[in-house]
């Protein structure tokens, strides 16, 4: 049998169950990055992003994190072309609600009619029958939340999702969402440096539900050259982002990093993260180091 720490360093990471029937590793892949500059257009270098998307599967990973507003749509073609028909086992999971005007701008539209069109494109671009995560990319404050998660909930029953999930919510909104479906993942920024959304965190380990920590390499001056993830990188023989997500992974069970890049590097450098055991001192010194 090879030896998965080298060959698949990924599935060192632990497994998590999405719904409880989904299980996936729980260090993913967030194919943000992909696209050009501002998360618009094709990306510089086409052929490398296929590399890194194949190069991520290669590594272990089973858990793609993508959205339609990613290019727009030019991500979740990416990942069609590098690996469809895709490996047993891979879960893509994918997002509706955000429209996009130019690079770096995004603003939320969350009529049903909208999110069916999305979730409908999705479907053809990623060539699925069924999206295995479906998970509305922002609350619209427009439109009630029922309408919204209401017709995520009709396309699950009519088969063409198979779970729900939320992004950048507050323990409110997904109790809210949680009378309408079965809400199985939620995806809020969330790292070292930036921990406001411990509340959702806290209740999404209560109820089973997965955590999706996005910008889960952001340090900010934790890492700066004598900072305490320096320092503590320096003496471990490790990278700061690696440390960044080894903290992370040893947070929470219900944790589902999704750290993204266009390097193949990086990528192999993040991976190795899962390998990376932090000591209860290691976790209390990060901890304390905001």
């Amino acid at each position: 049998m090879p030896d998965t720490s080298t060959s698949r360093p990924v599935h060192g990471s632990g497994t998590f169950k999405l719904g409880g029937d989904l299980e996936v590793h729980r260090l993913g892949f967030g194919a943000m990055q992909l696209p050009g500059p501002g998360v618009w257009g094709e990306p510089s270098d086409r052929a490398n992003a296929l590399r890194v998307l194949r190069r991520a599967v290669e590594l272990g990973v089973d858990f793609i994190d993508t959205a339609d507003a990613y290019g727009p749509f030019v991500s979740e073609l990416l990942i069609r072309e590098a690996l469809h028909p895709y490996p047993d086992g891979l879960v893509i999971a994918t997002k509706a609600g955000l429209t996009r005007q130019g690079p770096d701008r995004w603003a939320p539209v969350g009529r049903p009619a909208y999110l069916r069109q999305q979730v409908e494109l999705s479907l053809r671009h990623l060539a699925l029958e069924r999206i295995d995560v479906l998970q509305l990319h922002r609350i619209d404050p427009d439109v009630a939340v029922e309408d919204q998660v209401g017709e995520l909930a009709t396309m699950r029953q009519e088969g063409k999702i198979r779970h729900i999930g939320l992004s950048e919510v507050t323990v409110d909104q997904i109790e809210v969402a949680r009378r309408i479906a079965p809400i199985v993942s939620v995806q809020n920024r969330y790292n070292l440096a930036d921990r406001t959304s411990e509340p959702v965190l806290a209740h999404a380990e209560r109820h089973q539900i997965g955590f999706i920590p996005w910008f889960p390499l952001a340090t900010g001056e934790l890492a700066r050259p004598g900072g305490p993830l320096a320092t503590l990188a320096d003496r471990r023989g490790a990278a700061p982002s690696q440390l960044a997500l080894a903290w992370l992974l040893r947070r929470s069970p219900a944790m589902l990093p999704i750290p993204g890049t266009s390097s193949v590097a990086h990528l192999e450098e993040n991976m190795a993260a899962a390998a990376l055991e932090l000591s209860d001192d290691d976790m209390k010194e990060l901890e304390s180091s905001r």
